[in-house]
């Protein structure tokens, strides 16, 4: 499907006058069951052009499931989808971004190892005639597309380097992509800075006027307000009303949500201010924040108010010894601390709620009570062991004080909602029993009533004489639950308020410039068409000459692929002192045809490992194809070569397919398919042997040529191996279904939402992986002769060590085929080095182990690093 940045603009209607405004889409007497849990009962709402419609309801409510109807990730059970007031069949995100429906979730399904612009365009990406990615094209409408959400950065840039608002952006560009009639946002400011809230809504503005129908989730009333036209409120998964947004009131709003009048989101603070609990002066972190000065008190909570990136998270770390002070003083009840480590903050008292509850603060996968006791694990064993007595007895009073909604404490936390997960993250640290309590953006995410709880808890503790630090990007959370509010912008102290004389304006004003505010240039909706580039284009002043060479050169040694011929270099100049015939033509020869041989099979295990999967039965598939194609030449020496290829191909494919099925269908881990499958193939070849030997005499000549002959000077093994990676990287990077592997392993579940065929996908990778190492058994059979049972055993560790070396990551969505074909060359560059110089082949497994810990290691490094930098402001 192709694309254009240039946003859809159905047929208006008369907004102002007495003719309805068409719906563009909707839900009909739609209903959606989990097993025995309704999600969604009989709801009947449209989406009309031109219009934002706000759903609200509790973590629960349905809000999410009506999203994903909608959206085509589920079909209802009864009722139907309707889109231009006609029920949809065979409804898929694919055919939803098909018929204009885009869609912001509220986990930007993302993915951090593609490109800006591969994330705007992924599932729908243009292509010339031929079927090739127009890169051209996505990169100028990309531009364009970041300039509408207000995002300054290359298209061409990865996505992991951006921060997490940044991402929301990419996010939002998205949405604009697909040239949508229906635009869906779900929880679309969660992770937005006030700037950024501004820039989307100035967007949403923009939208309206061009006739796209809205659908808006969110917890923020200020927000909902603000932006819709219309409120339909979700209870219990029923829908309990849709009404105009002028004729709606909060109070009722809320009452419609919860089934009862909420009497105050915000407790009175009734507190009694104690001693003073920690005090920082002169705290400075690098370039994150400096000189940031504050003391909290015994039953007292302290604000920290600013826009994402001013430094808030940046104090919350230091103070919890994640990071540590580049200078500055801290103190906790009068003695100066320094914390190397949370372990040590925690031992003084001080716990910190993260403001990342997916990523930092729970273990999705683990049941409630796990989560809820792992700070103070060591509290509940005896003689090592964990006793569950002692586990209830910690956290069960915390999770029934926060009203956590669960079936049974070992219900796994990622089937919660939003806010009970919330309150699982709050109920750990509660139980450590903290005199000082860090809570990054405790309400973020969830829904009133939940919130509600959260806020009487906060003061709760503050009554009983604890000391609270509060992070917010909701100014009216700031203002309702804080004593004091310090607010910081690009690192410092711009504002210090008491309750009684602070307000919104007061905040935004010390966060954002008074000269700036909320109404600066660069909130204002910017143009949608050309002219906004145009103009850009003219402000632009190319680089300097020397400037765009020092660029060029560090991004060339940033890139692994150098730092790999760097490495095959280190080791074969000291060996090439020691032995000269490491230079020798004979063993740079050896030396190629055998890396082709690796390299042929190690981007077979890059296609699978891309997928989050890995195969370790390629050794096996590589010995089996090489006896079945030796033995077939064997038998019938009149049969041209590629029959012999064909053979090793077909059994290939075979045990590929074998593979794919068992991991995709049945649904068996990777590891366990492939590790059962390497010992079953080598299995079958050895009954198929027999003992017996397929040696050089016994196949025609041209079988061997196949491989050994030499085209332009050349070996034939070493033409075909280049050729079978032109193929497959051309295949990965200029095709869109190589992208989408990469998209995959990247992020599973985002690839799943938008519309991507992962078990397809899945199973093309295991088939092609098979197929691969099929056909390097017919290569290796043609090159080395004498053929058995053994060939290729243990060669499975090799080809893992080639292609970790060459950068492709374990977790998947990450490498390059140069990167692999690199790693190759350069493990075989060590082997025959370690040979040359006389030590013992024995040594070479570890070497090669050792190589893969050190790959690993960099990575992880790198990794650290890029995180780091993605949280300075």
């Amino acid at each position: 499907m192709t694309s254009t940045a240039t946003l859809a603009q159905p047929d208006r209607q008369d907004l102002d006058g007495p003719t309805p405004r068409a719906a563009s889409a909707g839900l009909r007497a739609a209903s959606k069951r989990f097993g025995g849990v309704v999600a969604l009962e009989n709801a009947s709402f449209d989406l009309l052009s031109g219009d934002v419609l706000a759903l609200l309801g509790e973590n629960g409510a349905g809000k999410s499931t009506c999203v994903k109807l909608l959206a085509g990730v589920y079909r209802p059970d009864s009722g139907s989808v309707l889109v231009d007031n006609a029920p949809v069949e065979r409804w898929t995100p694919i055919e939803a971004q098909r018929r204009g429906i885009a869609v912001m979730h509220q986990h930007p399904g993302l993915f951090a190892d593609l490109t800006v612009f591969e994330n705007i365009f992924i599932g729908h990406m243009p292509t010339h005639r031929f079927g090739a990615l127009d890169y051209e094209r996505m990169r100028a409408e990309a531009r364009n597309l970041l300039e509408v959400v207000g995002l300054s950065c290359r298209p061409d840039q990865r996505l992991a380097q951006l921060r997490t608002s940044e991402q929301q952006l990419v996010e939002i560009a998205r949405a604009l992509s697909v040239n949508a009639k229906v635009l869906i946002m779900d929880e679309p400011t969660a992770a937005l800075s006030l700037r950024e809230v501004e820039r989307l809504f100035a967007v949403v503005a923009e939208l309206k006027a061009r006739g796209v129908a809205m659908m808006f989730v969110g917890h923020r009333m200020d927000e909902i307000y603000r932006v819709a036209d219309r409120i339909a409120v979700l209870r219990d998964g029923h829908l309990i009303g849709v009404e105009a947004a002028a004729e709606l009131d909060r109070d009722r709003a809320v009452q419609m949500m919860i089934g009862r009048s909420l009497s105050a989101v915000y407790p009175p603070r009734r507190s009694t201010v104690g001693k003073e609990m920690i005090a920082v002066e002169g705290l400075s972190r690098g370039d994150a924040f400096d000189q940031v000065s504050f003391k909290v008190h015994a039953g007292e909570i302290l604000g920290l108010g600013g826009l994402v990136g001013s430094g808030r998270t940046e104090v919350a770390r230091v103070l919890f010894g994640i990071d540590q002070p580049s200078s500055g003083r801290m103190e906790v009840e009068g003695q100066a601390v320094f914390f190397a480590n949370p372990s040590a903050a925690m031992a003084a008292g001080i716990a910190y709620v993260s403001e990342d509850r997916l990523g930092q603060s729970l273990v999705m996968d683990f049941p409630i009570l796990t989560n809820a006791s792992l700070p103070v694990i060591e509290r509940t064993t005896f003689a090592g062991l964990v006793m569950r007595g002692r586990e209830r007895a910690l956290v069960e009073p915390h999770l029934q004080r926060l009203r956590l909604k669960f079936r049974s404490l070992n219900q796994r936390v990622n089937t919660l909602s939003g806010g009970n997960q919330q309150k699982v993250v709050l109920s750990k640290w509660l139980a450590t029993q903290p005199r000082v309590l860090i809570l990054d953006e405790p309400t973020q995410g969830i829904d009133v009533q939940s919130k509600s709880e959260v806020h009487t808890m906060i003061a709760e503790l503050a009554r009983q004489g604890m000391a609270i630090i509060l992070i917010s990007s909701e100014l009216p959370e700031l203002v309702g639950m804080c004593d004091r509010i310090i607010v910081l912008r690009e690192g410092k102290v711009t504002g210090h308020f008491r309750h009684e004389d602070v307000s919104q304006e007061r905040i935004i004003r010390a966060a954002t410039d008074a000269e700036v505010g909320l109404k600066s240039e660069s909130t204002s909706p910017p143009a949608f068409a050309s002219e906004v580039n145009s103009a850009r284009r003219d402000r632009v002043v190319p680089a300097p000459a020397p400037m765009l060479r020092a660029s060029l050169f560090k991004s060339i040694i940033a890139k692994r692929e150098f730092g790999l011929v760097c490495a095959t270099l280190a080791v074969a100049a000291p060996v090439t002192f020691i032995n000269t015939r490491m230079m020798s033509a004979e063993n740079l020869t050896a030396i190629a045809m055998d890396a082709a041989l690796l390299m042929i099979v190690a981007v077979a295990q890059m296609v699978v490992l891309l997928t989050r999967n890995i195969d370790l039965s390629v050794a096996s598939v590589i010995g089996l194809a090489a006896y079945g194609s030796a033995s077939f030449m064997h038998l019938n020496p009149e049969s041209p070569v590629l029959a012999g290829v064909g053979i090793a191909c077909a059994i290939g494919l075979i045990c590929g397919l074998i593979n794919g099925v068992v991991v995709t269908i049945g649904k068996v881990p990777a590891i366990v398919v492939t590790l059962g499958t390497l010992s079953v193939f080598r299995g079958v070849n050895s009954l198929w042997a027999g003992g017996k030997q397929i040696s050089a005499d016994q196949v025609p000549q041209s079988w061997l040529n196949l491989t050994n002959a030499k085209l332009f000077g050349l070996p034939a093994v070493v033409l075909i191996a280049v050729a079978t990676l032109l193929i497959i990287g051309l295949a990965l990077r200029r095709f869109a279904i190589g992208r989408e592997l990469y998209a995959i392993g990247s992020n599973p579940d985002g690839a799943s939402l938008i519309g991507i065929r992962r078990t397809a996908l899945v199973m093309g990778a295991f088939i092609t992986s098979g197929l691969l190492a099929g056909f390097d058994g017919a290569l290796w059979a043609s090159r080395y002769a004498t053929i058995d049972a053994r060939v290729a055993l243990g060669f499975e560790l090799t080809v893992i060590a080639a292609v970790v070396v060459g950068g492709v990551a374990i977790r998947g969505g990450a490498g390059t085929v140069l990167g692999v074909a690199l790693g190759a060359m350069t493990l075989l560059v060590i082997q025959n080095g370690l040979i040359l110089v006389r030590v013992d082949p024995l040594w070479l497994q570890g070497v090669y182990g050792l190589v893969i810990l050190l790959a690993v290691g960099v990575d992880t490094f790198v990794s650290r690093k890029a995180a780091l930098e993605r949280r300075r402001p």
